[in-house]
C-alpha cells in the first residue's frame, strides 16, 4: 500500500501536547462555536446537494441514525464501478485548487511502523479495505463563500461530464 507522505507514519508515538498559544486561541475560538457549527451544517448540506446527481459513482456520507454532526468534512468514497479512481478525481480537483485529504483509515498494520510488531490476525483484515484507496474528504470550513462552493460544483461538474479523461497535470491554471 502507498500513501500520500503526509498519512505515513513511520514511528510509534504519540503527539497530544498543546502549547499554551494553542490553547489560548482555542478559548478565544469558543466564544465563535455555534456560528462556525451552523455555517458547517449549511456547507455540507450545499455540497451534498450539488454532489447527490453523481451518487452513483461517488458513495455519499450520511449522518447515522439520532445524530446530529457540525461536519469537519465532507467524506466521499468513488464506487468501483465509477470510471474513474479516487487518484483521477482528486488530481482534477488539486489541479483546480480545490484541496482534498485522503481518509487514514483501515488497517494500521499496514502502516511502516507498525508492520514488524508483535499482533494477532483475525481473518477480516486480508480482506481490501475500499476507504484506504477511494476515500477522500473536502473541508467544509465555516469560512467558504457561497461564490467559492459555486466553484466547487463547477469544478466537479466538468469532471464528472468528461473531463475526467484529461490529464489532470495538463490543465491550464490561472495565472499559468
Amino acid at each position: 500500500m502507498v500513501y500520500d507522505h503526509k498519512y505515513v507514519y513511520s514511528h510509534i508515538g504519540y503527539n497530544l501536547k498543546v502549547t499554551d498559544m494553542q490553547a489560548a486561541v482555542g478559548v478565544a475560538q469558543l466564544d465563535k462555536l455555534e456560528g462556525f457549527i451552523t455555517r458547517r451544517k449549511a456547507n455540507f448540506q450545499k455540497i451534498f446537494a450539488m454532489l447527490l446527481p453523481y451518487q452513483d459513482r461517488l458513495l455519499l456520507p450520511h449522518a447515522t441514525p439520532n445524530s446530529d454532526p457540525a461536519w469537519f468534512g465532507f467524506v466521499l468514497t468513488v464506487r468501483d464501478q465509477a470510471g474513474f479512481t479516487r487518484n483521477e478525481l482528486t488530481g482534477f480537483l488539486e489541479a483546480n485548487h480545490i484541496e482534498t485529504r485522503a481518509l487514514f483509515a483501515g488497517n494500521l498494520l499496514r502502516q511502516p511502523a507498525f508492520m514488524d510488531i508483535q499482533h494477532r490476525s483475525v481473518a477480516i483484515w486480508s480482506i481490501p479495505i475500499p476507504s484506504m484507496e477511494n476515500t477522500f474528504f473536502i473541508g467544509v470550513y465555516p469560512g467558504i463563500e457561497d461564490s467559492q462552493l459555486d466553484y466547487i460544483d463547477s469544478i466537479f461538474r466538468r469532471f464528472m461530464s468528461g473531463e475526467s479523461r484529461l490529464d489532470a497535470a495538463k490543465i491550464a491554471l490561472p495565472g499559468n
